[in-house]
């Protein structure tokens, strides 16, 4: 269900907007992302684990959050985010 290491530094240098670059909303939008498309496989085969959906529903949420702020702050780095991680809005 969670990212590996790996997996998180390479999210990280595909979306940052910098060197070093680890907080930037893009990067933090494409992490929770990845934890969600995950959960999202797991419920396909655990159907009644509410506790973890109730999890879930908080990473949506938190990423909702990020794409408002990214969308009020700059909007071409908003629609450019959304294009790359394929998530409809």
């Amino acid at each position: 269900m969670s990212i590996t290491l790996e997996e998180k530094q390479k999210i990280m240098k595909d979306f940052a907007t910098k060197e070093g670059d680890t907080g930037s909303p893009e990067v933090q939008v494409a992490i929770l992302t990845t934890r969600i498309t995950a959960l999202t496989e797991h419920f396909k085969t655990h159907k009644k684990d509410n506790h973890s959906r109730r999890g879930l529903l908080k990473l949506v949420a938190q990423r909702r959050k990020l794409l408002d702020y990214l969308r009020s702050r700059d909007e071409g780095r908003y629609r450019t985010l959304i294009g790359k991680l394929g998530i409809r809005r």
